[in-house]
């Protein structure tokens, strides 16, 4: 039996500072490997694609950088799968933000935040989840950190485990087997976010046992 940690290859794309989710993923047993060669995706024991930024540019390094194929066939091998903000999104088809094609992994399209908000959403916003699953029970809610200007509509219900809103509802945590997304910053977002990374980790886990159980959720109440 394997005893070794799982090794996590974080996309470097330049979308973003990478430190902190690395942080979170070494808090919680895995190793973590920033790296933009293809063959890190194939030899990784689970991927993450954290990202802030504009989806057409990112769309754009990753085709250079050749990693466009080498993370379809991750994903469609069943490969353990962590899309972060940006991440997430790209998860998706038509992406609004520079009129481009994501990865189309997941049944949907992104668009921006509808009027009459302050764009982008900065900060705290609560997450509540819809269904029982490996994160919780359906109405659980935690506290999250988020920074984006754009939302996944559109979206296969099933892929649907928690939403938020701002302005207006939306998906803030998606899941596919073993492709999740996250819309907030999860390595930003205290226990709760250590806990949803440690989860996503276990099911790339290769027989090492992870950290302890990060702090329960905080107090239950529908998205406001």
């Amino acid at each position: 039996m394997k005893t070794r940690r799982p090794r996590i290859a974080v996309i470097d794309y330049g979308a973003g500072n990478l430190r902190s989710i690395c942080r979170a993923l070494s808090a919680v047993g895995a190793v973590p490997e920033v790296s933009a060669d293809p063959l890190a995706v194939r030899t990784a024991d689970g991927v993450v694609l954290p990202g802030v930024g504009a989806a057409g540019a990112s769309m754009e390094r990753l085709r250079e950088s050749a990693l466009v194929a080498p993370l379809h066939a991750a994903l469609a091998a069943g490969k353990p799968f962590l899309g972060v903000c940006l991440g997430m999104q790209l998860l998706y088809g038509h992406q609004e933000e520079g009129d481009t094609e994501g990865l189309g992994v997941l049944p949907g399209r992104v668009r921006s935040l509808g009027p009459g908000v302050k764009v982008p959403q900065i900060g705290w916003n609560r997450v509540r989840l819809v269904a029982d699953g490996p994160l919780g029970r359906a109405g659980d809610d935690y506290d999250a950190y988020f920074v984006h200007s754009f939302i996944a509509e559109g979206v296969d219900p099933v892929d649907v485990v928690a939403l938020s809103r701002y302005g207006e509802v939306f998906p803030s945590v998606v899941a596919r087997g073993a492709v999740w997304g996250t819309q907030f910053h999860p390595e930003k977002s205290g226990d709760a976010g250590l806990g949803i990374v440690r989860t996503w980790v276990g099911l790339a886990n290769v027989g090492e046992p992870l950290a302890p159980a990060a702090a329960e959720p905080v107090a239950k109440a529908v998205p406001a």
